[in-house]
Formats: structure tokens, sequence, C-alpha cells
């Protein structure tokens, strides 16, 4: 039976929940409508959370994304709900969604959002939660 796009996220326990420690997901086939145009807005989502107790599974993850290949949405309002989504499947200590979209009009757009734990200070290095924005290559 093949996969279907779902609005549910599975999660795992954290086999490592004494230490922080960054996840790093690159999602380079995201796709929603321009509910302006209902023309497709292709993006690369940049996912970087150190988990607390549990953690995102990948797959269901993946479907997650899918299901907003024909749902009109801003930029900016498609990228804070995915990031609203995954912090209430997985309560992270840290969470960073970069979502970098594809040239429109001769502009790129990336929409940054953040969430953090309240109280939360990283255990391993002052510097484990300000993850620097990967390079755009543009010809």
């Amino acid at each position: 039976m093949p996969s279907r796009p779902s609005k549910t996220v599975q999660t795992f326990r954290n086999p490592a929940p004494g230490r922080d420690y960054r996840i790093h997901m690159e999602i380079p086939e995201f796709t929603c409508l321009c509910p302006m145009t209902g023309q497709p807005d292709f993006a690369t989502l940049e996912l970087d959370y150190v988990p607390d107790r549990i953690c995102l599974e990948l797959k269901s993850l993946k479907l997650y994304v899918w299901s907003y290949r024909d749902q009109g949405a801003f930029h900016e309002a498609v990228t804070n709900r995915i990031l609203d989504d995954l912090v209430r499947a997985c309560r992270p200590r840290f969470m960073r969604l970069a979502a970098r979209f594809n040239v429109r009009g001769g502009i790129f757009t990336t929409v940054v959002a953040e969430h953090r734990k309240r109280g939360w200070r990283s255990s391993a290095s002052p510097d484990l939660a300000r993850f620097p924005a990967a390079p755009r290559g543009r010809a």
C-alpha cells in the first residue's frame, strides 16, 4: 500500500536524554501553494533541534511535510505552523526551522522561526543553539 500524506508526526524515546545534542535535517522537497496565485512554491526546510525526552520519527515527518503540497499558505504562516506542530509533537529543548523558498518574482525568501524551552540553556556548549544558517548557492 502506498504512503499517504498525514498531519500526524510520530515520535520515539530519546536514546540519550541526559545529553544536549543537535539533530539536523534537510528536507529539500517541500511544496505548498501560493494563496494569491495558486502556483506551487518550493522550499528546502532545514530543521535543527535539541531533543528533550522525545525525537521525531523520519518517515512520519516526511508524510507530514507532504501534507502541505496542495494547501495554500504564505511562507511566514506555513513556517510558523510547521514549527508549532513539531514542537507540540516532541517538546524539544530547542528547535529552529528555516524555510528557504525558491526564487519567485526575482526574490528569494527565507523564513526562520525558533522555539526554546523555558529556562533551557545548553549544557554542552554555549553555542549549541546558535546554529548558523547554511549558505545558499545561487547561480
